[in-house]
């Protein structure tokens, strides 16, 4: 759908609210104006771009009522679309070949802090062990957590011979090490009696994959 076929259909929806529409009026794609109400400014784009969100953000200095209209995205992505507007006090428009939908008024924004969410990231920065990542690699690369910390310490211990969880933890210090052994998300470990457990091919490919991030735990 090229910009300008956008331009009807907003006008269109503008107009049976009451707005009186004109387009191209200074930098703006479109204007509305409804008697003594501040105008409400729509900016076209085939799709949302950072050029877009710039030139939303840049119209907020005329009108608090700034709105970015564009095709439909995936379904999978109109939700972060949404937040992200929405974070930015911008409105969204989605334009289909029928009609238009509002799909988020503008809106001061106040985010509201997650508690649990950013207590979990320090717990992570607090029990994690050096700096063993790299910031920004590619998530090729797998990622150093305090669980893979742990996992590891607890295979490293089972290197000479399969052991109970109980004594992991008491020569790894390691206190989850039995529920690291019973879900064995990497599949590292294997139950070879009852309460005994003992490293997997997996397990002795990881202590050689990961030697360097062990020799710092």
């Amino acid at each position: 759908m090229p910009e300008t076929d956008l331009y009807a259909p907003v006008k269109r929806f503008l107009e049976a609210q009451g707005y009186a529409v004109k387009a191209e009026i200074g930098a703006c794609d479109v204007i509305a104006l409804r008697g003594d109400e501040p105008p409400v400014i729509v900016e076209l784009k085939r799709a949302l771009s950072l050029k877009l969100l710039l030139q939303g953000v840049d119209r907020q200095a005329m009108t608090d009522a700034v709105y970015l209209a564009v095709a439909p995205p995936r379904r999978r992505d109109l939700a972060d679309v949404k937040k992200l507007c929405r974070r930015l006090g911008l409105g969204l428009l989605l334009v289909g070949a029928r009609d238009v939908e509002a799909a988020l008024d503008p809106a001061p924004y106040a985010p509201r802090k997650d508690k649990r969410r950013a207590g979990l990231l320090l717990k992570e920065f607090a029990r994690r062990v050096g700096d063993p990542n790299e910031g920004g690699a590619s998530r090729r690369n797998p990622t150093m957590t305090t669980y893979r910390q742990d996992a590891l310490r607890c295979a490293r211990a089972l290197a000479p011979g399969a052991a109970s969880p109980a004594a992991l933890r008491a020569s790894t210090g390691v206190e989850r090490a039995g529920a690291i052994l019973r879900d064995d998300h990497y599949g590292w470990f294997a139950r070879r009696e009852r309460g005994i457990y003992a490293l997997t091919p997996k397990g002795e490919a990881a202590l050689a994959t990961f030697a360097q991030a062990l020799a710092g735990l």
